[in-house]
């Protein structure tokens, strides 16, 4: 009989690379919320993916780049003390982009965890054809080199069209070390609700917006109350969530003419935020203004940076 796998395993890459959508198409569910912006991902949250003979913790790294901020200083720190603690390391290129240097400064920080097996994922290969496939490997396999990383896998995927992902779940797997259950069965992520909710708003409030804004925009579900005198089989929770942004032309922006933009942003995270929650949910959206909130180690921290 086979002996039970159970582990950590993380991905990184630049941003955008394609590590949330990743998660979310191995574990089955979102849990990692996506966006077409860069710096999307703000925590490291943990998707779970279940197996009889295996347990894949994956633990979804924001994207590791040069910080202009305090907020970018502290989420580059948060990859690389992520790298220590988990038992292999998916690094994340797409194959519609050529290596580049954002790619070479990953690979040189990523050499310098020895002991950590590292799997090179190719992503996005549903955007390019077969030949720019081999050449991605090819620039892959040569990064490593270069480096001094021995690739324990390069494989390419596609998250969207579901090419070779479980394939990848095989092969991270096989690097996972033997052990038993580690979450009880069909919990899929350990994230608390209240900062799902949160992502799922601040996911809605990044569609659309100007370039700049996505990097400004934090959510904090401020309170989740069930409805007095509903009745069971009818219930309705209430949730109020403060979207926070750095100056008052960001909320004009995010509010749109006649509040239009935050309407749109609460009918669509309020979708998702009861299929999460498995009930009605009315949803109370307001923002706020906290100045040069990314650059005030005071304001990350209560905004839970």
């Amino acid at each position: 009989m086979t002996a039970h796998r159970s582990g950590f395993a993380c991905f990184v890459g630049r941003p955008n690379a394609g590590k949330s959508t990743l998660t979310n198409a191995l574990v089955g569910e979102k849990v990692a919320i996506t966006s077409s912006k860069p710096q999307t991902t703000r925590h490291t949250v943990r998707g779970i993916v279940h197996r009889e003979d295996a347990q894949l913790v994956l633990v979804d790294t924001p994207g590791l780049h040069k910080p202009r901020t305090l907020l970018g200083e502290r989420l580059n720190a948060l990859v690389r003390e992520t790298w220590g603690e988990v038992d292999a390391i998916g690094f994340c290129l797409p194959a519609d982009e050529p290596v580049g240097t954002g790619d070479r400064f990953i690979a040189t920080e990523l050499a310098a965890a020895h002991r950590t097996p590292k799997v090179a994922i190719v992503t996005k290969t549903d955007l390019v054809d077969h030949q720019t496939v081999g050449k991605r490997l090819v620039e892959v396999m040569r990064l490593g080199e270069a480096v001094g990383i021995e690739w324990a896998e390069v494989v390419p995927v596609s998250a969207v069209a579901g090419d070779q992902v479980r394939l990848l779940e095989d092969l991270l797997v096989g690097l996972l070390p033997e052990g038993p259950t580690l979450y009880p069965d069909g919990e899929l992520t350990d994230e608390p609700e209240l900062v799902m909710c949160a992502e799922l708003i601040r996911e809605a409030a990044l569609e659309g917006v100007r370039d700049e804004l996505p990097h400004s925009i934090a959510v904090v579900v401020d309170e989740m109350i069930p409805r007095e005198g509903r009745s069971p089989d009818n219930p309705l929770l209430d949730v109020h969530a403060s979207l926070y942004v750095e100056r008052d032309s960001q909320k004009a922006i995010i509010i749109g003419h006649k509040g239009s933009r935050l309407r749109d942003v609460g009918i669509k995270s309020r979708a998702h935020i009861e299929a999460l929650l498995g009930t009605r949910v009315h949803l109370d959206l307001r923002v706020k203004v906290a100045k040069d909130w990314q650059q005030d180690p005071r304001q990350l921290r209560k905004l839970g940076f």
